[in-house]
């Protein structure tokens, strides 16, 4: 069977040893686009990447890249993308010191967030960069983020890597990947974690924030957890919703999992009709999660009686996890365990530090 992706190498440290090993995964997105003679974008080609950022010629780095053969515009990556992904970096790991992702910014948050659940026991970097301008473009940021990243997924303490996470690296700043969301779509800050500290900042030099930082487990076993359930889905709590709507998202065939996103500090509708439809579908098992629409802040259930109400029907209050977050660990929590009580539990518990 012919692999879903090609592999280029590339030594920079030629004629010297290499001080360490990075593995680029290329799934798509502007940042590896450039202009063709014709005008339009064409997909870079790795095999030049030194052409094009000659100072990677700095760092005394072995990289490969695994390029996927059909290169995925973000808006149409699926849990079949994320399970390539967490393959490669399965099948590489004894042998990779660092792992960077290109990806389309649109949905690199679901990714970074997802992944960060299936790589349980994940003790070496996996940063997840991309771009708002095609790294063929003269004001482009792929260059700065794609250098600082794999200066990030390569820095280590003695023998340990500094990074031993998922993040997202973008403009200046690495974030826990599943803390992150996106908020811009013209400028270059196009990401945020307003729920948690950012884990370094590159000026001049790399700051690095330990305190916020997952510390590095030396007696972590990584296994991957594939084949997340997909029987979930996000409901926006909007004025005016009606219980129509709500009934033709809650009687959804198969429908194991829901997010409601809800106002402020996790408050909905008081209305009784709300409050029965949600009460029945929990009690035939569905688990509803209730994150809150605002970028900051958290969901505190009770502290309303919009938010008591969901509280004591059972909906499970998502504390500060942002969307991205909560719905793939909805997918990975269903993947692996049957028993309410013991998705309900997980729910709530922090993972892999997405939530307080």
């Amino acid at each position: 069977m012919r692999p879903f992706y090609e592999l280029t190498h590339i030594d920079t440290a030629t004629p010297k040893a290499p001080d360490q090993s990075l593995l680029i995964i290329y799934t798509g997105g502007t940042l590896g686009m450039v202009y063709n003679q014709n005008g339009a974008l064409a997909p870079f080609n790795f095999e030049n990447i030194l052409e094009a950022i000659p100072s990677l010629r700095n760092y005394n780095l072995k990289l490969t890249v695994a390029s996927f053969n059909e290169l995925i515009d973000s808006s149409n990556v699926s849990p079949t993308h994320w399970e390539q992904i967490a393959t490669l970096i399965e099948d590489n790991y004894h042998y990779i010191d660092g792992f960077i992702v290109i990806h389309g910014t649109d949905t690199m948050a679901f990714t970074a967030s997802a992944i960060s659940f299936m790589l349980e026991g994940l003790n070496k970097p996996v940063i997840f960069t991309g771009s708002q301008l095609p790294i063929g473009a003269a004001r482009s940021d792929a260059r700065e983020n794609l250098i600082t990243a794999i200066e990030i997924a390569s820095q280590r303490i003695g023998e340990r890597p500094i990074v031993s996470e998922v993040c997202i690296y973008f403009n200046n700043l690495l974030l826990r990947g599943n803390r992150a969301k996106k908020v811009e779509s013209v400028q270059f800050d196009a990401f945020q974690s307003e729920n948690y500290p950012v884990l370094a900042e590159a000026g001049v030099i790399i700051e690095y924030n330990f305190s916020a930082l997952k510390p590095y487990e030396p007696d972590a076993t990584l296994n991957v957890r594939k084949n997340l359930k997909q029987e979930v889905a996000i409901l926006k709590i909007f004025p005016g919703m009606s219980k129509t709507f709500l009934e033709s998202i809650l009687n959804s065939p198969g429908l194991k999992g829901l997010v409601i996103e809800t106002f402020g500090a996790g408050n909905a509708p008081s209305n009784q009709w709300f409050i029965d439809l949600l009460k029945e579908a929990i009690d035939r098992g569905l688990l509803v999660v209730n994150v809150s629409q605002c970028m900051g802040g958290k969901v505190i259930q009770g502290r309303y009686q919009t938010s008591k109400d969901l509280a004591g029907i059972g909906v499970i209050s998502g504390s500060d996890i942002t969307t991205e977050a909560a719905i793939t660990k909805l997918m990975y929590i269903l993947s692996y365990l049957d028993k309410v009580d013991e998705q309900r539990m997980y729910l709530v518990k922090p993972l892999r530090g997405e939530m307080e």
